[in-house]
């Protein structure tokens, strides 16, 4: 399993557009194969930072979401939304451990 939690800060005048297109890209990404989350967070006292909960069932997977026309359309749309480019962090599963548990 791979589970990647993207850093998002946004321009405070593109905050609506970036969850319209975010949501978008949300409904898409969670019936993927192999998706096991793909959850779009907003932070309560910064409106115009968000995180993306990104879980697949291995590198395969999430590789093959990088290569959907959903993530392609969503990635050049949100482009000039970005207050600074975002940051991806890789993440080793530790909990749960069992595929059967994730879902």
């Amino acid at each position: 399993m791979i589970v990647t939690v993207v850093d998002i800060q946004v321009k405070s005048e593109f905050v609506d557009e970036f969850i319209e297109a975010t949501r978008e890209n949300h409904k898409k990404s969670v019936s993927e194969p192999g998706n096991l989350r793909f959850d779009f967070l907003q932070d309560k006292a910064d409106p115009s930072h968000f995180l993306l909960y990104e879980a697949y069932e291995s590198e395969e997977a999430a590789a093959n979401h990088k290569r959907t026309d959903h993530y392609k359309r969503w990635k050049e749309r949100v482009e000039e939304y970005m207050e600074r480019p975002r940051r991806g962090t890789q993440t080793r599963v530790i909990e749960p451990e069992k595929l059967r548990d994730w879902k």
